[in-house]
């Protein structure tokens, strides 16, 4: 059995299959792992969304901010914003199935081999504490109560880990590190501010996987989420957003001992100029 990490599909639906085709998935006997971000701004995130449920075991999903924005648009925010392109979704008549399927979905997923998150880790986190934190987190999504949770999920403080935060500002933190991080400081005050490649940052911030001392650097982590670092192996991590939506490239990651990366060629769905999360 073969299993791929393909990076963020954000509804690039025609992409996302040739490069199925192009790896030669087979669901009866291989697996996927997707980076989160399966839907928003391509134009297909319907189609995505009722593909990956459909392959069952075959896929293993983590929640990218656009997957989780879906799900909060659904349940708590009413509609969607300008730049969306999620209306195929919001109209369909098996709307409810799929957010309720995509609120079951994790934040962090592991084997023996390989960890994969959509955004980054604090440098405070060791592998026990990411799994606790993302398992508590995905309970409150999936919980009867899970409105109060998606009401409460945007912001952007705190913006540093603390033992003592409030049960709500740890949530926040995890969501805000899961799906979110790029940059923070040596100390891992993060900045959710800076979205470009690094060294275009500001010089006290670095990429969260270059801190030192980061109590993860011995999982072997695969991630999404970062387009304009695009496709980068190093400090222990695999960066497999190669910005499909923008005219780059979607990537899939083989997991074995010694990593093969397979891409395939995009148009461009959206503008690059408007980057944004």
């Amino acid at each position: 059995m073969a299993i791929y990490a393909i990076g963020d599909i954000q509804g690039c639906y025609d992409e996302f299959r040739r490069l199925l085709d192009h790896i030669s998935f087979d669901p009866n006997q291989d697996q996927l792992w997707l980076a989160g971000d399966l839907v928003n701004r391509g134009p297909k995130s319907l189609e995505t969304l009722r593909f990956v449920k459909g392959l069952g075991s075959a896929a293993v999903t983590v929640l990218g901010n656009h997957d989780l924005h879906l799900i909060a648009t659904v349940v708590s925010l009413g509609k969607a914003g300008k730049k969306d392109t999620l209306s195929d979704v919001l109209r369909a008549e098996d709307c409810e199935e799929l957010i309720t399927w995509l609120r079951h979905q994790k934040l962090f997923h592991h084997n023996d081999n390989f960890c994969m998150l959509h955004a980054g880790l604090p440098p405070q986190w060791d592998f026990e504490t990411t799994l606790r934190m993302a398992r508590e987190t995905e309970q409150a999504m999936q919980s009867p109560d899970h409105e109060r949770f998606f009401r409460s999920m945007y912001g952007n403080k705190p913006v540093v880990w603390r033992d003592d935060l409030l049960k709500t500002e740890k949530l926040r933190f995890a969501i805000n590190c899961f799906s979110r991080l790029r940059y923070c400081t040596v100390d891992g005050v993060m900045d959710f501010g800076p979205k470009g490649a690094p060294g275009s940052q500001p010089d006290h911030l670095m990429p969260w996987f270059e801190v030192p001392g980061r109590k993860s650097i011995d999982m072997r982590i695969i991630f999404g989420h970062w387009s304009t670092l695009g496709y980068f192996a190093g400090y222990n991590c695999y960066s497999i957003d190669t910005g499909c939506l923008w005219g780059g490239q979607l990537t899939a990651l083989e997991l074995s001992e010694q990593p093969r990366r397979f891409s395939i060629d995009c148009v461009a769905s959206h503008n690059p100029k408007a980057f944004s999360e």
